[in-house]
């Protein structure tokens, strides 16, 4: 059987999700206003991708299933696009994907053993493999476990300043400008900027209030005067007559007035990377060459921590390795510290 997606969109924002499987519906009828939008649209995916694999009943899924589907996923060809626009052939997706996928189907189960009579007995998805025990051989132990899947640890890489300036210069409107500055210079993510209101700005002391942010956390955010100065120009001169408290929106076509979507965002900054030859633009890399720069300006890692709404420090401390210099200098002052402390405490021989 293959199950297909049926969805409701009203305003160009999708507002209800099917499968037609009464369970995964009811699941994810629950989670909708529990979780971002988006993670609610990428659950639905998620969960339409691992039945189309498994192909049984949800009640009789068991761990082999899963592991079976993992298996899928690492083997599936699939084209991907690289940062020089190209699009090359590749095998599976990535480690990240399966593993947001597993989470999504994970809480899936974790939700039927609460609110089903027809829940199986455990949930499907195992927290791990079991790992051997460092002091008998052959002996498992549950005291730790492996990750099903092994994430690699990369280190996103800021854009250059050319490449910035080029990118600029093929922007039309002051409205793209604006939403560009913003992520460049205020370190938002995409769906971030996409979901500011009107209210949400403070041109007085220049910040923003994200209050959608990832994890559901809220922030304000700190961002350089020139961002401003493009917003205002925006407002006052191109932003429509609209009733949607929304900042940024649709300047034409049938959608003129409306709230301007994630999905058109990428869009448009697809189209001017086209336009200015600028292969290595994303969102996502706009905000990490924010939080770099302001790294090497000596920004504490606390307060990075708070302008890029990180839950947790760990995420932060990335650029600490992205940001080399300051760090061997930190190094060497430390450890120029230690070793005069040594040299003074140590006992001199006679």
């Amino acid at each position: 059987m293959n199950y297909e997606l049926s969805k409701e969109v009203r305003a160009g924002k999708v507002v209800n999700l099917s499968l037609g499987v009464s369970v995964v519906d009811a699941y994810l009828k629950f989670i909708k206003y529990r979780c971002r939008h988006n993670t609610w649209l990428s659950y639905f995916h998620d969960l339409r991708v691992f039945l189309n694999i498994v192909q049984k009943p949800v009640t009789e899924v068991t761990p082999r299933d899963v592991l079976h589907f993992i298996e899928q996923e690492r083997e599936l060809p699939i084209m991907k696009q690289r940062r020089n626009g190209q699009n090359q052939p590749s095998l599976g997706v990535s480690a990240r994907t399966i593993r947001r996928r597993l989470s999504a189907i994970s809480g899936f189960y974790e939700y039927l053993r609460i609110f089903s009579d027809a829940a199986p007995k455990a949930n499907p998805v195992p927290r791990g493999l079991a790992v051997r025990s460092p002091f008998r051989t052959n002996v498992f132990t549950n005291d730790g476990v492996k990750p099903l899947i092994k994430i690699p640890s990369t280190l996103p890489s800021p854009l250059d300043e050319q490449e910035i300036m080029e990118f600029l210069s093929s922007l039309r409107t002051q409205r793209d400008k604006a939403i560009v500055l913003i992520m460049l210079l205020g370190g938002l993510r995409r769906s971030e900027v996409v979901s500011l209101t009107l209210r949400d700005i403070d041109f007085g002391k220049r910040v923003v209030v994200v209050r959608d942010g990832k994890g559901g956390q809220q922030r304000v955010a700190a961002v350089a005067g020139e961002a401003f100065q493009v917003l205002l120009r925006y407002l006052n001169k191109e932003r429509p007559p609209s009733s949607s408290a929304h900042l940024f929106l649709v300047l034409k076509g049938p959608h003129r007035g409306q709230p301007l979507s994630a999905a058109a965002l990428d869009t448009i900054i697809k189209y001017h990377r086209k336009q200015a030859d600028t292969p290595g633009v994303r969102c996502h890399r706009l905000r990490h060459t924010c939080l770099t720069r302001l790294r090497q300006a000596g920004m504490s890692l606390e307060a990075l921590q708070a302008q890029a709404g990180h839950k947790s420090i760990t995420s932060t401390r990335i650029y600490l390795h992205l940001c080399p210099r300051e760090l061997q200098e930190e190094y060497l002052r430390v450890s120029h510290q230690l070793i005069n402390s040594h040299l003074r405490e140590e006992p001199h021989n006679e």
